[in-house]
């Protein structure tokens, strides 16, 4: 499962870096095409090493690179 949460994570950073802009658990779910709770998990392992800011409240979390 490590292994899924790190490549997700990876997809997600790119994301960001690629459209170069915020994004929200609900526009990755769309794009990504990944499970929410794998795509919670990856955000959280990019928020502890500092990658990226996660702002906003539940449900309407707003992510975006550091």
């Amino acid at each position: 499962m490590i292994t899924r949460i790190g490549i997700v994570a990876g997809e997600i950073w790119n994301y960001l870096d690629n459209h170069n802009r915020s994004a929200t658990i609900t526009e990755f779910e769309s794009d990504l095409q990944k499970p929410r709770d794998l795509i919670l998990m990856s955000v959280g392992w990019l928020a502890r090493e500092g990658h990226v800011v996660v702002d906003g409240d539940f449900p309407n979390y707003v992510i975006k690179l550091k």
